[in-house]
């Protein structure tokens, strides 16, 4: 190896050292959390414990780039699987801002495409209408395709308007396709308050079997209160994998720590099956770093099957510091 290759591997090696030697700070946040939660199917209590404590802690840090640019990362430590205990890394992504051009951000864990974001953007207090109910929420609704190391741009505001893109390669999609969406967002400035929403994605569960997505939204705020409606619509070759859902919700803040809010969904799967229904209401309230929020709702013919009635409630109790 002649001198110069050597001087060049020489100087690589220390660039490197010394880029491993400048990590970055990480600050830990984190809550006590105690939620309480079950489920009456058909008028027959869920028995068990209905007690659960939250067990996450985030860990974040960012910094700033000579070009402007700033780059931020985060890693969350859980529980949820108690089974594999050697690995309790969970939700973890990394996030470039490109300092007006948008932002960039790449799940390893945890991603949510435009599509899963925007399911049911109608206002609540606490959760959805189709939510603390089991098995409500199983092919029930129409949010794209979401997964481990997807890709996410969010681009800055146009007049009003910003639009979201996902990208997941086929290697972690459900099949071998694939998966991209998009999302358009607009709150036009004449009309303080209004945002009016629109998404689209082609989702394939089955390789070979094609399933386009879309999803319209309106929300409305004035003053206290904010109301609004979702229709979601999942197309297909065969009617027995399409769903047709809408959605409907109203909130008010009775304060600056107290809010309520009433919400509904109609969900079809197939031409020949029977819709779920749901509705419920929630409420928060927040003092101090104190949090106490909850959901009672009511869900009749659940994944749609006739007569399966289901009554659930969630409360939940939880401390930031």
């Amino acid at each position: 190896m002649n001198n110069f290759k050597k001087i060049g591997l020489s100087a690589l090696a220390g660039s490197l050292v010394a880029f491993s030697a400048h990590a970055g700070e990480l600050s830990v946040s984190g809550s006590a959390s105690l939620t309480m939660a079950d489920s009456d199917t058909n008028g027959t209590a869920v028995s068990g414990n209905q007690f659960s404590m939250g067990d996450s802690i985030t860990f974040s840090g960012s910094g700033e780039m000579n070009n402007g640019m700033t780059i931020s990362v985060s890693y969350e430590l859980d529980g949820d699987d108690a089974a594999d205990t050697d690995n309790q890394l969970d939700d973890h992504s990394m996030t470039l801002d490109t300092n007006g051009m948008g932002t960039i951000t790449f799940a390893g864990h945890g991603g949510s495409s435009a599509m899963s974001a925007i399911d049911d953007t109608t206002p609540n207090a606490y959760e959805e209408s189709w939510d603390a109910v089991l098995g409500a929420d199983i092919g029930t609704r129409v949010g794209g395709s979401s997964g481990n190391n997807m890709f996410t741009y969010k681009s800055p505001s146009f007049s009003g308007a910003t639009i979201t893109m996902a990208y997941l390669n086929a290697s972690d999609a459900e099949t071998d396709v694939s998966y991209t969406d998009f999302a358009i967002a607009y709150s036009p400035e004449m009309v303080e308050g209004l945002t009016i929403g629109y998404g689209q994605g082609d989702v394939e569960e089955t390789t070979g079997t094609k399933l386009e997505d879309t999803a319209m939204y309106v929300k409305y705020t004035y003053g206290s209160v904010t109301v609004g409606y979702q229709e979601n619509e999942r197309s297909a070759a065969s009617t027995a994998n399409a769903i047709d859902f809408d959605a409907f919700g109203i909130s008010y803040a009775v304060s600056d720590n107290i809010t309520i809010a009433y919400n509904q969904s109609e969900s079809k799967v197939g031409s020949d099956a029977v819709a779920q229904e749901a509705s419920g209401i929630s409420a928060s309230f927040t003092s101090g770093g104190m949090t106490i929020a909850g959901v009672m709702n009511d869900v009749d013919n659940v994944s749609g099957v006739a007569s399966n009635d289901t009554e659930g409630y969630e409360l939940n109790l939880s401390f930031a510091f």
